[in-house]
């Protein structure tokens, strides 16, 4: 998997992607990283990436040109114009990082894990240019319900989100099937809460690790008894009443 990051702070980038998994998916040829500096692709002397909005407003929008350049660069082609527009690259997705974009999940990154070659597209200042997110852009993608100052920080969301669930990136494959987020092929019932409710889809359960007492609180039992049904009974429990407790937006109602 290569991923193409696109910002006008390529120096970002040198800490949050050059630790854990996705430093270890790195050395390990499962992942490759590239910081590509939008400012390259300016043509004038103080390297302006940006200007006014028209119909007035506040802030300042990125410019097409230099975004539609650095994609074509990477890309060896051009993505055509009004006139033509070129053929979308089907193992490739370009992603424009805004706050005005489909939301980010689990499932999205799933799908990601797929394709070959993530371009992403760090909007900065008031926003981008919508040509980008209409010609140019795959998707728009936003991380949260709420505005941050750039897309440096959701791409690397994604690319991290995305590395852990490619083959080879984690010591236990596994750890992608048991965490939240994670779906069920249990059968409905399996889902349901005393309230009535069933999960679409579960956070994690507790985890507890040594000292099996601290500060008088103490490991739930079941954890300690060693019997794996159990265990595996409650967590399913406790991932469903996490899951009602603090993301009731993933609970449906149980229609009888």
């Amino acid at each position: 998997m290569r991923f193409d990051l696109i910002t006008i702070f390529p120096e970002f980038f040198a800490g949050p992607l050059d630790h854990g998994i996705v430093r270890r998916a790195k050395e390990g040829g499962i992942v490759e990283v590239h910081v590509q500096d939008l400012r390259e692709f300016t043509k004038d002397r103080h390297r302006t990436v940006d200007d006014r909005p028209f119909g007035g407003g506040e802030g300042m929008v990125l410019k097409p040109e230099p975004l539609f350049e650095a994609v074509e660069k990477l890309l060896g082609h051009s993505v055509g114009d009004s006139d033509k527009t070129a053929m979308a690259e089907s193992r490739t997705a370009i992603l424009l990082m805004s706050a005005a974009g489909r939301l980010f999940s689990q499932e999205t990154a799933r799908r990601y894990a797929k394709l070959e070659r993530l371009i992403l597209i760090c909007g900065r200042y008031e926003g981008v240019d919508e040509r980008v997110a209409e010609h140019l852009a795959t998707e728009e993608i936003c991380v949260g319900d709420y505005v941050l100052s750039g897309g440096e920080l959701p791409a690397a969301i994604v690319v991290d989100a995305v590395t852990r669930l490619l083959p080879g990136a984690l010591g236990n494959e596994a750890s992608t099937q048991n965490e939240s987020f994670a779906t069920s092929d249990e059968p409905s019932g399996a889902w349901r809460v005393a309230r009535g409710e069933r999960c679409r889809m579960l956070l994690d359960y507790p985890h507890y690790t040594r000292p099996a007492e601290y500060r008088g609180w103490k490991v739930p039992e079941v954890l300690i008894g060693g019997n794996h049904a159990e265990v595996a009974k409650w967590r399913q429990n406790k991932a469903i009443e996490k899951t009602g407790r603090n993301r009731p937006d993933l609970t449906e109602e149980v229609r009888s």
